[in-house]
């Protein structure tokens, strides 16, 4: 796992933007695993500023989303279909057969969850996966208990979860109590993970999942297994690191490291 710390969030986040960038120049036809929630916003915006600036091309990428609240239609404000729509989608040249989100309204989830996953594995799989981290430690949503060998599921969400997703809705009541997300064992099979964060409020679940054990009780920790795993972070979401002196020391000497 690779850590990059940044002073700002906007700076973490063109830098985050800027790696899906250069897969995108490398592989026009990618398969880029996509989050939601404020944090990755900066990112998407620096994606789009690309698009209409540098002519940065989507128009062979396919994308797939982590997650989706069940009960919501695709146009509700808080919707993840909406979210994703408003802000990335409709800004950039994406071919609209190309976008997955998970259904949070189908008659089957089981059959539905299934069929996501051949989705997936009918792309090739999922080339680059972002992702953010809840306050308890969770990614998607994978609450704290979730296998870390998990697929695609129906999930009851933490009480932790609907308070923190309140400040979306009018109150927690609104918030929805279930979703549908990919599992961790399916984050875990993208060749590559960015994982954003900004922020207080996210140091404690950050220092753990970095550098606590790997356990089914903080899932962002599985991002320990992962062979190439980058996370992004400001200072404040770096403030509890214990290791952080060597963080910076690594990013210091990164340009004089021999060839691997």
């Amino acid at each position: 796992m690779e850590i990059v710390i940044k002073d700002t969030y906007e700076e973490m986040s063109r830098e985050a933007a800027h790696e899906v960038a250069s897969l995108l120049n490398m592989k026009p036809n990618a398969v880029l695993g996509m989050a939601t929630g404020s944090t990755p916003l900066a990112v998407y915006r620096e994606l789009v500023r690309m698009h209409r600036e540098e002519s940065l091309d989507f128009s062979q990428v396919t994308t797939f989303n982590l997650d989706e609240y069940v009960g919501l239609p695709p146009n509700h404000p808080q919707s993840y279909h909406y979210f994703m729509h408003e802000n990335f989608f409709k800004h950039v040249n994406i071919a609209r057969q190309n976008i997955y989100i998970p259904s949070g309204n189908t008659r089957n989830y089981r059959a539905f969850c299934e069929w996501y996953e051949d989705r997936i594995r009918e792309a090739g799989g999922i080339d680059l996966q972002i992702l953010g981290i809840g306050s308890d430690g969770h990614i998607a949503f994978n609450e704290p208990t979730s296998s870390l060998s998990s697929r695609t599921r129906l999930k009851t969400l933490a009480r932790q979860t609907i308070e923190d997703n309140s400040r979306f809705f009018a109150n927690a009541d609104e918030v929805p109590v279930y979703a549908i997300t990919m599992g961790v064992g399916t984050i875990l099979d993208a060749r590559h993970l960015v994982m954003v964060a900004n922020g207080l409020h996210k140091a404690k679940a950050i220092a753990a999942a970095v550098e606590g054990p790997v356990t089914h009780m903080i899932t962002a920790s599985a991002l320990q297994l992962h062979p190439s795993a980058r996370v992004y972070l400001d200072n404040e979401a770096a403030s509890q690191l214990q290791m952080r002196e060597y963080y910076d020391w690594i990013a210091h000497k990164r340009p004089s490291a021999p060839a691997y």
